[in-house]
């Protein structure tokens, strides 16, 4: 997969649920009808930002918080309780490619701050040890009911015994979409049923991409899958290329979960059930019924690029580790980073209780799930709750910090092929690099061993001198 297609998934799954409030045109678009805009009540459980504060807060970003009027853009939930409580936001606005410099040097010369800043893979452990942010436990309390079933996660961040991130929300990173007809068709077990009845696994998805590549039509060229997959896969044992106990990052590599999962995805490249191409989106991807599972990112399969009026598509999230009873979920974390520096102490705070009451009071998920089924008529209420189910917290949400310790390990556009180790890691056991060759998980292993050793050691050294700094 292209890099540049990656990060443009990146950004488009940072919530599910932004494509509940867009449009939908195209072959489902007579569905299409008027969602009533939900009523934003005020609530006591937040309280207003004293008079003496600070009352705006700056944020640095690709996109704007504000609604943009001259588009008709309706203020967002959080935005709307934000500004009830005297809350406002004012904008800086930087590139993706330039976002991080211009954060560095706003916090070094200590000119224009921001006061909040996109939570991303590098800004923990790295950016984190760089100083450029501060805590947020003089600002969250983990254990008030609006926060208690996110602490978990929290706790995931910390350093020098506090925590650097307070997450919003959870959104499932990657979907698997498919086309009934075609199952039936096959004879194939249908996978939402199984994923209902607690039996859709690696070991089903293997035998029923196996068996519908092989029943292909002399003239006919078969694939069981194509999208992102591979991390997802891998993570669904629970297991990460790098830990992290509170104090030390440490080489994970050698686990042998990992193992059978990469030794899985080996068999699933060897014996050609992948598509390797770019192919887009579900609708290019399904439209001739050679292609059993499409595995992506919401926002392709939803709009446009969904099922139209004649499909019966649905959706499955990626098959668990058949060894093991947990719940694993790949997820897309939204968070706000209060930057060094800021002196917005109670409106970051504000901020942060609106973003989550916004994503947890019911009659606004209800809303968000109304406006999702207007934009995308074909989905069905079953396909939503999918992606409620997978975003909840009924389900462990696993994070790599391989993705976050340095430019080699974790920057795709720092590493001259466009693949940093990480990613290498978790991928190249399921397809061929430039040169043609697939790596067995044992050659891939030894290639990065050293690598991913120096890079921990590097940024070990790093937390032991944060903490002494800090103590």
């Amino acid at each position: 997969m292209k890099i540049k297609k990656i990060l443009a998934l990146a950004v488009a799954l940072t919530s599910v649920f932004a494509v509940a409030g867009c449009g939908s045109t195209g072959d489902s678009s007579s569905k299409v009808s008027t969602v009533k805009k939900v009523k934003v009540e005020d609530t006591q459980e937040i309280e207003a930002i004293p008079d003496d504060a600070q009352k705006t807060i700056r944020w640095m970003g690709t996109y704007d918080l504000n609604p943009d009027e001259k588009k008709g853009e309706d203020k967002s939930v959080e935005m709307t309780l934000f500004n009830n409580k005297g809350g406002k936001v004012e904008y800086t606005r930087v590139t993706d490619s330039e976002k991080f410099d211009q954060l560095a040097s706003a916090i070094m010369a200590q000119q224009n701050v921001p006061d909040i800043f996109k939570y991303e893979w590098m800004a923990f452990p790295a950016q984190v040890l760089k100083d450029m942010y501060q805590p947020v436990d003089d600002i969250v309390n983990f254990d008030d009911p609006l926060w208690a079933d996110v602490k978990t996660a929290a706790d995931k961040f910390v350093m020098g015994g506090k925590h650097y991130v307070a997450p919003i929300s959870f959104t499932v990173g990657t979907l698997m979409m498919y086309d009934q007809d075609v199952i039936d068709a096959e004879g194939l077990d249908d996978p939402y049923e199984l994923y209902q009845n607690n039996e859709w696994n690696w070991d089903n998805w293997y035998d029923m991409m196996s068996e519908f590549v092989s029943n292909a039509p002399a003239d006919v060229e078969r694939f069981g899958i194509n999208g992102w997959f591979q991390t997802q896969v891998i993570q669904q044992t629970g297991k990460t290329m790098v830990n992290y106990d509170g104090e030390k990052f440490t080489n994970n590599i050698n686990d042998p979960d990992i193992e059978r999962a990469e030794d899985l995805l080996y068999q699933v490249g060897k014996n050609n059930l992948v598509n390797g191409n770019w192919l887009g989106n579900a609708k290019q991807a399904l439209k001739d019924g050679n292609l059993l599972f499409y595995c992506m990112g919401t926002w392709a399969m939803t709009g446009n690029n969904g099922p139209s009026d004649a499909d019966t598509w649905r959706v499955v999230p990626v098959p668990s580790d058949p060894n093991t009873d947990e719940k694993y979920m790949t997820s897309d974390m939204t968070a706000y980073m209060w930057v060094r520096g800021s002196t917005a102490k109670e409106a970051v705070k504000c901020w942060y209780e609106c973003c989550r009451m916004a994503n947890t009071d019911e009659t606004y998920k209800e809303n968000g799930k109304e406006k999702f089924l207007n934009a995308n008529p074909n989905w069905t209420e079953d396909m939503y709750q999918v992606i409620v189910d997978c975003s909840s917290s009924e389900y462990n949400q696993v994070f790599d910090y391989g993705y976050g310790i340095s430019s080699t390990m974790s920057d795709d556009n720092a590493n001259e092929d466009g693949n940093c180790v990480t990613r290498k890691l978790y991928e190249y056991t399921n397809k061929a690099d430039d040169n043609g060759k697939q790596f067995s998980w044992t050659e891939l292993r030894e290639s990065y061993s050293a690598t991913v050793d120096a890079e921990l050691k590097t940024i070990n050294d790093a937390v032991v001198a944060f903490n002494k700094k800090n103590s």
